[in-house]
């Protein structure tokens, strides 16, 4: 069953969602957002168990494709074109291959139609072992968390996703901070996330895959599988960039997105 996901709309134009990857939220396309308003209507979405949209007991890419769907439906927006880094590259590319007829064109930032080996065991071990009833500050939580996770870069941006409790959410929660994350859920159906894209395919129309030079999300074994599925797909890569791509070169990463988006 899908879900009413918090969103954002800025701009005006053709309709273009954007879709955060795992542990972020709509503000983590901001920049992206920023740089293409002008010319598009930008639906910046959270997908579920992240930022504000509801929590749920199950996560796959179907379920959040249905998600992105019921948000068309409920916005009116027959066709889109889709943005997505991460896994929401991997829920554009479940839409696409799922209700092709409903998608222009995709952008895929630095994530392959592939199944990966775990890589945030780490990440996942630091967040549900930070015991928010005795943190009393976010440099509490960060000093913690490092024990884990050695980036202060990446502890910021996990530590995003801790927020102050409320009057109205005192009795829920013991301590000052709580996850907006759904953390347990995401734990629990974190293989699902890892895995490709489902859907025999082909999704026919313009596809462009974004890589970060010095990431290894996408490699050159993954070319049969994008082929297979994406038969009109072209890669760009950004030098000097990696997995966060769109963070650290946002102007020439907005960039390429433009030049296709009016292809």
């Amino acid at each position: 069953m899908s879900v009413e996901l918090n969103y954002r709309i800025t701009g005006e134009g053709p309709p273009v969602i954007l879709l955060h990857g795992l542990f972020g939220s709509l503000e983590n396309l901001g920049g992206i957002n920023r740089r293409l308003q002008d010319q598009w209507q930008i639906h910046a979405l959270d997908q579920r168990n992240h930022g504000s949209s509801p929590h749920t007991d199950t996560m796959d890419y179907p379920a959040m494709a249905e998600d992105v769907l019921a948000y068309m439906d409920a916005r009116g927006l027959d066709k889109v074109s889709i943005l997505g880094h991460s896994m929401g590259g991997k829920t554009a590319m479940q839409v696409a291959l799922q209700a092709p007829e409903r998608v222009e064109r995709i952008i895929v930032a630095d994530i392959a139609p592939v199944t990966y080996r775990p890589r945030h065991d780490a990440v996942l071990e630091g967040l549900t072992s930070l015991d928010l009833g005795s943190i009393r500050s976010r440099q509490e939580a960060d000093t913690a968390l490092a024990d884990y996770v050695e980036e202060p870069g990446v502890r910021q941006f996990l530590l995003k996703n801790l927020v102050r409790v409320t009057e109205e959410e005192r009795n829920d929660y013991p301590g000052v901070y709580r996850w907006r994350l759904n953390l347990p859920v995401i734990e629990q159906c974190y293989s699902k996330l890892a895995q490709a894209p489902e859907g025999e395919g082909p999704f026919e129309g313009p596809v462009l895959f974004i890589k970060g030079a010095d990431s290894a999300y996408i490699q050159e074994k993954h070319r049969d599988d994008i082929r297979r599925l994406f038969p009109n797909a072209d890669l760009r890569i950004i030098s000097g960039t990696g997995h966060w791509l769109h963070a650290e070169k946002p102007d020439s990463f907005a960039a390429l997105c433009r030049r296709f988006l009016t292809g």
